[in-house]
């Protein structure tokens, strides 16, 4: 009866040793389900849910018929700034010789290959909304930035130097009458058709000529035939202001050249406000695409 006795409460030790770890086991599996389940519910919140293509108001859709139709103004507006950027080029380069710098030529040059951006990127875009190619539309988007740059680039050169062109011409015109006239035919043909067009004689005063160059190697000659109101041959032998024009060429050409950079500095910075929104929403779709199931 000892022994039995003694042995009862090693036994009921043991047991309650027993239950007591397996209640801590049970709490150890509830606390690591506890943490499993709280992590997959934070995986959950990290991955965004797909959308359909119109589940808000910038929906995929809408965005690609918003950039279809931009497209279309994207392609006449290049069409318009090559129109500009050719007709300044064509038609209103006859005095580029007689400048100081390149940069009023280099402006139209400008326009031209911005302009010329119009078609090919328009079918890029095409092509990219209609496949739904996300590498597609990234070009699209960096050659928009390209032409905006390219644009409002060639619109502040214009306005900049619409600002500096009065002094350049100051500087450096009466030097180009004086020094190439008769030696250089770009500045003999340019020289001819300012004094003829706008009606006037020499870069300042029509004085200016009988310290250049070509009135050394013919000294009867006081200024050029384009100087004369009516022009016949060697008609500059005789500088009566009946017969030749007294006013200086460089304010007619300040204003005529100052006009030209006018228009192009409009064309320029009007029309780079365009590929703007192109960009802009074409970021939004390239980032929307990802998201979109169909």
């Amino acid at each position: 009866m000892q022994l039995v006795s003694k042995r009862l409460p090693s036994f009921q030790a043991q047991k309650l040793k027993c239950y007591s770890r397996g209640e801590n086991e049970t709490v150890t599996m509830a606390e690591e389900k506890k943490k499993d389940g709280t992590a997959l519910l934070a995986k959950k919140k990290k991955v965004k849910p797909r959308k359909s293509r119109d589940a808000d108001c910038c929906s995929v859709n809408f965005l690609k018929c918003v950039l279809h139709i931009f497209n279309v103004v994207f392609l006449f507006a290049g069409a318009g700034v090559l129109g500009v950027g050719v007709w300044n080029v064509t038609y209103r380069h006859h005095y580029v010789s007689l400048l100081p710098t390149i940069t009023y030529p280099a402006i139209g040059y400008l326009l031209v290959i911005a302009g010329s951006f119009g078609l090919p990127f328009a079918a890029l875009g095409c092509c990219g909304l209609k496949t739904e190619n996300r590498t597609s539309l990234l070009c699209y988007t960096y050659f928009l930035l390209i032409t905006f740059i390219l644009e409002a680039g060639a619109g502040g050169l214009a306005y900049y130097y619409e600002e500096a062109i009065e002094e350049e011409l100051r500087a450096g015109l009466n030097s180009t009458f004086t020094t190439n006239y008769a030696l250089d035919t770009a500045v003999t043909d340019a020289v001819d058709s300012m004094q003829t067009e706008f009606k006037c004689c020499g870069a300042i005063r029509y004085e200016d000529w009988r310290k250049s160059r070509w009135h050394e190697h013919d000294p009867r000659l006081l200024v050029p035939d384009s100087c004369c109101k009516t022009r016949t041959q060697r008609c500059g032998t005789r500088d009566h202001p009946s017969n030749i024009y007294y006013t200086g060429c460089i304010h007619h050409f300040t204003n005529h050249i100052r006009d030209q950079l006018i228009i192009l500095a409009a064309v320029g910075v009007g029309m780079s406000v365009i590929p703007i929104f192109g960009f802009l929403f074409s970021c939004v779709l390239y980032v929307k695409i990802k998201h979109v199931i169909d």
